[in-house]
């Protein structure tokens, strides 16, 4: 591979100079086109598509759009070993299996690789027990065709009769009502890959995760509703705010396999089957000089007499979360600092800071 600079500064723990030059996802504070340069997939996860298929390109190509999650990404801390991981996935084509306790930026983490490649907004799939493969692909509105079929009957019914008889009215286009789901809408043929985020895949249904393993190594799935009809092509919405797509025989499928990054809390097992298709990666609980740093990118050191809370504060988080059981996130310090910033002065309220700011999260 050729060498090439880091378009943006990378994060304080992983300097430009330091990162192997295959690294395209290098945690850097500024987005850049490094997905250029990622190399062609292997043979065995190569998806080239259709010869005659049309390229789309991502919302906002240049940057996932605003929004809380993004604005946490752009201060996202990853080790080196993270990062590591990340760009073993996107070399390999394969889906990112993230786990650790809760609070340790697994989420982030998608909205930080999105956010830096430039890949679009985060396709996001939370995952509950009820959750079906089916609902991540497509969701098929019959009731309201069906009730549009009603309406548009009764409205002929109601007009004028002439000589002729009124003719039968059109059905609805079918197209109007599937939109595609996150997994479909990150199948599509996207000039760059797009991140699709499942989250919590631990709480799914105990056949949730070999149901994916087709999908993902087939990368395409067919929408039945359309694949029914003699129409060749029908116009869907997808996941994307206002957005359509034109499948032709309802066939959905990538060009280039999507950045997956599934998350878990580690509370199940998943069968070696779907384990040995992933690359795993454990996020770890932070020490003290990751909590320093998370305390220093978000909230810069005043120059006051309550400074020293910080210090007092980290103490009392790893004293917490070095309590066997006891699960503490890293916005909860945020928190307590921000609120220290105004109250620290006061014992009464500097003990109500560290008693309920910093409460252990599996606390009852």
């Amino acid at each position: 591979m050729t060498t090439q600079g880091t378009a943006g500064r990378s994060a304080p723990e992983t300097p430009p100079d330091a990162a192997p030059d295959w690294w395209i996802y290098r945690c850097a504070t500024e987005p850049h086109d490094g997905i250029r340069r990622l190399p062609p997939p292997p043979t065995w996860r190569s998806f080239t598509g259709a010869a005659d298929q049309v390229l789309l390109d991502p919302p906002d190509g240049k940057a996932a759009p605003g929004g809380r999650r993004n604005r946490g990404a752009a201060h996202y801390l990853a080790e080196r070993e993270e990062i590591h991981l990340v760009n073993m996935a996107l070399l390999l084509r394969r889906p990112l299996l993230v786990t650790g306790p809760p609070g340790v930026g697994k989420t982030t983490l998608a909205y930080s690789i999105a956010r830096e490649l430039r890949l679009g907004p985060v396709l996001r799939w939370s995952v509950s027990s009820r959750t079906t493969l089916r609902e991540g692909q497509y969701e098929y509105d019959a009731i309201g065709r069906l009730q549009d079929v009603g309406l548009r009957a009764r409205f002929a019914d109601t007009q004028p009769k002439g000589g002729d008889a009124a003719p039968t009215p059109e059905p609805p286009d079918v197209g109007h009502y599937l939109r595609l789901g996150p997994l479909g809408t990150a199948l599509l043929p996207w000039s760059r890959p797009r991140v699709l985020l499942i989250d919590e895949i631990d709480k799914s249904d105990v056949d949730f995760p070999n149901d994916l393993l087709h999908v993902f190594e087939e990368g395409e799935f067919t929408v039945l509703e359309l694949a029914r009809l003699h129409q060749r092509t029908a116009t869907v919405m997808t996941a994307d705010p206002e957005g359509w797509v034109e499948l032709t025989r309802g066939q959905v499928r990538c060009h280039d396999f999507p950045v997956v990054v599934m998350t878990s809390n580690g509370e199940r097992e998943f069968p070696p089957a779907f384990l040995r298709r992933c690359i795993r990666l454990e996020i770890r609980r932070p020490d003290r000089d990751k909590l320093a740093r998370l305390l220093a990118t978000h909230l810069p050191e005043p120059d006051s007499p309550v400074s020293s809370a910080r210090e007092a504060l980290i103490d009392e988080f790893l004293r917490r979360q070095e309590q066997e059981g006891s699960e503490l996130a890293g916005d909860q310090l945020l928190n307590a600092v921000r609120a220290a910033q105004h109250v620290w002065n006061d014992p009464e309220e500097r003990a109500l800071v560290v008693d309920h700011l910093l409460r252990p999260l599996n606390e009852g």
